[in-house]
């Protein structure tokens, strides 16, 4: 059988000595694991348990000096470069190891390379005959490789919702502490009401549900998914990828560091990273060694009914850094294999789930897929088949299911002058007044333990706030603001529906009569017979609180969809 030689860069990293105990175990290989401490590779490569025909070499090299010499000299077969940080890395080892006439792979998870990878060597690459794949990684190999076995055959993607949450135990390097400070507090990109905006690093949280592990604050990272599954799959309404800490200390520190450097107060955070690596040595202590990772998609299945799927991932006994070192891994058999065409691309284009799963074999990680179709959407439940099905059709194609979770239009905002009104409208973020603002609406359907959900987001203008939908034990129509809750008297009649409120509680007491705010809240069509909306809310004792009225048209390029059962 012919050996393979393979050299991995950054060997003695977090990641680079997992990827090379694994690799270890492949037949027939011959492994040069380097590190700019050539003892350090050397004694990595003494204590590796091997398979038939394997051997593995420690040497010293610094990628960034007199690469080219090198590699004519160890003559690889395949590079892996485990090296990072990525982001403010450019393409002088790909380069070099397709010019040497080797296959390449890293573990890259900057966005920015990534997107450029392609165009930068693929010309190279394939004039070469050689592979070379950039991100067989967590994200975006494994990431989207998951994404893309959920949503087979599917009619629509909606919403696509992916969350890191490894084990507080688990060891950090350098590397990666520097690639999140990067990014911490800056502009980084999401895709949200179906097209490519910006939000804060590290402070656009939400606590997410991860299935056999735990509820976790998981806050936004930069990665390339945002840009590479939005467009390329049409996504509806947002693509949002999460990570969170185990230890609270280190969750609300980046937190707020991030918060610090949005507003000016801290500009550049790497001489952090020694005494963060030293405080580890105690916000370490109270957590576990369990992570995992979810994947989770909502969207029109092959019937054009909407579905939930979302893939978990859950890895014990301390084997989640292990995680992201299994695409590439995935990648090198593959190769051994024949099974990858000549070019240069993302991993994300070319490495299917069941390759990266078959690698963790090996270790104490468990995949699991679940999917459940969403049935009846709430306003639909709380009213009942016949006052739905009398409805206009575009507020029926509004609160389907099936319907288009983004709509825009134009919208009319007034406001109450009080003090009490105004502190109100700041703590809910509710827009200024004005004659005529944009508006967007976004609607994400989920299905929790009691039920169905919807989450509702206005965006007036830029000016977002949200509130949540469910259906209380009684079977009525609940609105929930933060820690407000409402209970709503929800009709429809002549065309109309009608939401006043019924009872409130805060804090999950309830709030005397007198209290209660009036609502008067109606969804009709225009003379144009366009979606509208006129919300007037009045506080006891205070007077009006905010006035907005508009209309609304699905959002351009998500199209109309009509309900099979409508």
């Amino acid at each position: 059988m012919e050996r393979h030689r393979v050299l991995l860069i950054g060997a003695t990293g977090v990641f680079g000595q997992r990827l090379a105990r694994h690799l270890a175990l492949t037949e027939e290989l011959e492994l040069f694991l380097s590190s700019r401490d050539a003892d350090k590779a050397a004694h990595l490569a003494r204590g590796l348990v091997t398979a038939a025909g394997t051997t593995a070499t420690g040497i010293g090299l610094d990628h960034h000096n007199d690469l080219a010499e090198r590699l004519a000299a160890i003559a690889p077969w395949l590079v892996i470069d485990a090296s990072g940080p990525f982001q403010s890395a450019g393409y002088g080892v790909p380069r070099a190891a397709l010019e040497a006439g080797a296959h390449v792979v890293d573990l890259a998870d900057a966005r920015d390379y990534i997107l450029g990878y392609g165009a930068a060597l693929n010309e190279l690459a394939r004039s070469k005959g050689l592979v070379a794949l950039a991100g067989a990684s967590s994200t975006p190999a494994l990431s989207v490789a998951a994404t893309m076995e959920l949503i087979r055959g599917w009619a629509r993607v909606d919403t696509i919702e992916i969350a890191i949450a490894p084990g507080g135990r688990s060891p950090v390097g350098e590397a990666v502490i520097a690639a999140i400070l990067s990014y911490v507090g800056r502009p980084i990109p999401i895709w949200r009401e179906g097209e490519l905006q910006d939000t804060t690093g590290w402070l656009d949280s939400r606590v997410a549900a991860m299935p056999c592990l735990r509820r976790q604050r998981v806050a936004a990272v930069e990665t390339v998914d945002a840009q590479w599954l939005g467009p390329s799959l049409g996504v509806t309404s947002h693509v949002a990828f999460r990570a969170g800490l185990e230890s609270p200390i280190e969750q609300w520190g980046l937190m707020l560091l991030a918060r610090l450097r949005q507003a000016g107060l801290v500009g550049e955070l790497h001489k952090l990273i020694p005494a963060l690596l030293a405080a580890r040595r105690l916000t370490r202590l109270p957590t576990s060694n369990r992570g995992g990772m979810l994947v989770r998609v909502t969207g029109l299945d092959d019937q054009a009914l909407l579905r939930h799927s979302h893939w978990s991932l859950v890895a014990e006994r301390g084997d989640g850094p292990q995680v992201p070192t299994l695409g590439a891994a995935a990648a090198l058999r593959a190769l051994l294999g024949g099974a990858l065409e000549p070019g240069a691309r993302p991993g994300a284009d070319a490495i299917p789930l069941g390759w990266i799963e078959a690698e963790m074999a090996p270790y104490a990680i468990t995949t699991q897929v679940e999917s459940v179709a969403h049935g009846p959407a709430i306003i639909r439940k709380a009213l009942g088949e016949a006052a739905f099905a009398a409805l206009p059709e575009p507020l029926r194609h509004f609160h389907s299911a099936e319907g288009v979770p983004v709509w825009r239009g134009r919208a009319r905002i007034a406001n109450g002058g009080n003090r009490v009104a105004r502190l109100l409208r700041w703590i809910i973020g509710l827009p200024a007044a004005s004659a005529d603002v944009p508006v967007t609406v976004s609607v994400e359907r989920l299905v929790g333990k009691h039920g169905p959900t919807e989450i509702w987001t206005r965006n007036f203008d830029g000016r977002r706030f949200s509130s949540q939908l469910d259906l209380d034990p009684q079977g009525c129509l609940r609105e929930r603001f933060g820690p407000t809750a409402f209970r709503l008297g929800l009709t429809a009649r002549d065309g109309q529906i009608h939401l006043p409120v019924l009872a409130a509680q805060l804090f999950r007491l309830p709030l005397p009569h007198f209290l209660l705010p009036r609502s008067e809240a109606v969804e009709s069509l225009d003379d144009e017979g366009r979606f509208t909306f006129d919300v007037k809310l009045t506080l006891p004792f205070f007077g009006l609180l905010v006035h907005y009225s508009g209309w609304l048209v699905p959002k351009a390029g998500t199209g109309p969809i009509t309900p099979p059962d409508a």
